[in-house]
C-alpha cells in the first residue's frame, strides 16, 4: 500500500513552484520523494529537483486518504496516480474526482516533457514516458476522453499491452472507429501509431512508439 506523505514531504510538494513544479528542501527530503516517484533530478546543472506527473496531481488534489491499490491484469501502476490501461478491476470510479487527476497528470507530463526534452518541447514524448511506455500511452488516450475496457473480456473499450518490441505497445479496441480515434489521439500526443492485424484472431490492432523527432 501507498504509505501517505508526511507533513514535511506535504509542505514540499505544496510549496513547489506553481509554473515549473521546482522543489526546495535539503537533499534528505527532495531523495526521499524522488524515491517514491513525486520528484524528479534534472539531469543539467544545477540540478534541480521538480515534481513529477504523480507530484503535480498530489499538489492538486484535495487532501484526501489514500486509495487502495489497483489489480490490473496489466502492469503495476507506478506513482500514487495510474492511468487505466484497461481490464482492471475493480476500475477507478468515474466522476469529476477522477477527471480532476486525469487532468492533472496530463498537465504534469507536458511539463515534464518541457523540463526534460533537451530543446523543451512538449509535442514529443520523453525519457519517463519512454520507461513507462504502457502507463504513458495510457494516460494519453484517457486524458483525451477515451473509454478503457472493463474488467469483462467482452466488452468494448481500449486497452494497452506491453509488447515484445522495444518502446513499443499494443492498443487493443474492438470497435474500429474507435481504434482509429485512438490512433489520432496518439499521434497527437507524440507518438508514432501503425495499424495491424493478429493473425490467428484477424483483429485489428495499433502498435504505438514515442516519436523521438
Amino acid at each position: 500500500m501507498t504509505r501517505p506523505l508526511t507533513a514535511a514531504q506535504r509542505r514540499l510538494v505544496d510549496a513547489a513552484d506553481p509554473g515549473t513544479g521546482r522543489l526546495r528542501g535539503t537533499p534528505a527530503q527532495l531523495a526521499a520523494l524522488v524515491k517514491r516517484g513525486l520528484a524528479f533530478r534534472h539531469p543539467r546543472p544545477p540540478h534541480d529537483h521538480f515534481l513529477t506527473p504523480a507530484g503535480h496531481r498530489i499538489r492538486e488534489a484535495e487532501p484526501e486518504p489514500e486509495p487502495a491499490p489497483v489489480k490490473t491484469d496489466g502492469p503495476a501502476p507506478t506513482g500514487v496516480f495510474a492511468a487505466r490501461v484497461g481490464g482492471e478491476h475493480p476500475a477507478p470510479e468515474p466522476g469529476p474526482a477522477r477527471l480532476r487527476e486525469v487532468r492533472g497528470a496530463w498537465q504534469g507530463m507536458l511539463e515534464l516533457r518541457r523540463m526534460t526534452n533537451t530543446d523543451g518541447a512538449t509535442d514529443r514524448p520523453c525519457g519517463w514516458e519512454r520507461a513507462h511506455l504502457v502507463q504513458a500511452a495510457a494516460l494519453a488516450l484517457e486524458a483525451a476522453g477515451h473509454r478503457p475496457a472493463g474488467a469483462d473480456a467482452e466488452g468494448g473499450g481500449y486497452r494497452v499491452r506491453e509488447t515484445p518490441q522495444p518502446e513499443a505497445v499494443a492498443v487493443h479496441e474492438p470497435d474500429g472507429e474507435a481504434l482509429r480515434a485512438c490512433a489520432t489521439t496518439l499521434e497527437g500526443a507524440g507518438w508514432q501509431v501503425g495499424e495491424y492485424t493478429e493473425p490467428r484472431t484477424r483483429a485489428r490492432y495499433l502498435l504505438a512508439s514515442p516519436r523521438r523527432v
